[in-house]
């Protein structure tokens, strides 16, 4: 099992989707909230949008995240763990590009990363009275 004590800072990243319900606005319609990750501090570097439609960011998108971790050290990670059932071109493509290697695991495994920030993203923008209520 994954724990953020196994990593030193910066040795590992991982990419994650925010939300775990679309996030809808009236002008653009619905988006997904896909973040980078630092695995020893859970620190978050930034994070980008893509229609729901993506099941990644852009390459563009993608580039913006991979130098928005990049600006922090001034260098890349040896690893980058992604869910197993998303990134499965772009980002992949463009981390191996940078020589960091990708590593797809169970998104169960990366909870003790990314829950803490899911549910404070759930909290604040999907909760009843949120940003994103619709119903």
């Amino acid at each position: 099992m994954l724990h953020p004590s196994q990593f030193q800072v910066n040795e590992a990243w991982i990419a994650f989707q925010l939300n775990d319900a679309p996030i809808w606005t009236e002008r653009d319609g619905s988006f997904n909230c896909f973040a980078l990750m630092d695995a020893a501090s859970c620190f978050i570097f930034g994070m980008v949008m893509a229609t729901i439609d993506e099941l990644e960011p852009s390459n563009l998108d993608v580039r913006r995240l991979l130098k928005m971790g990049w600006a922090h050290k001034k260098q890349y990670p040896t690893t980058l763990f992604v869910p197993a059932d998303r990134f499965q071109t772009i980002l992949p493509a463009e981390a191996k590009r940078q020589g960091i290697s990708v590593v797809a695991v169970h998104e169960s495994q990366l909870l003790i990363f990314t829950g803490e920030a899911q549910q404070g993203f759930k909290e604040r923008f999907q909760s009843e009275g949120g940003a994103n209520s619709e119903a």
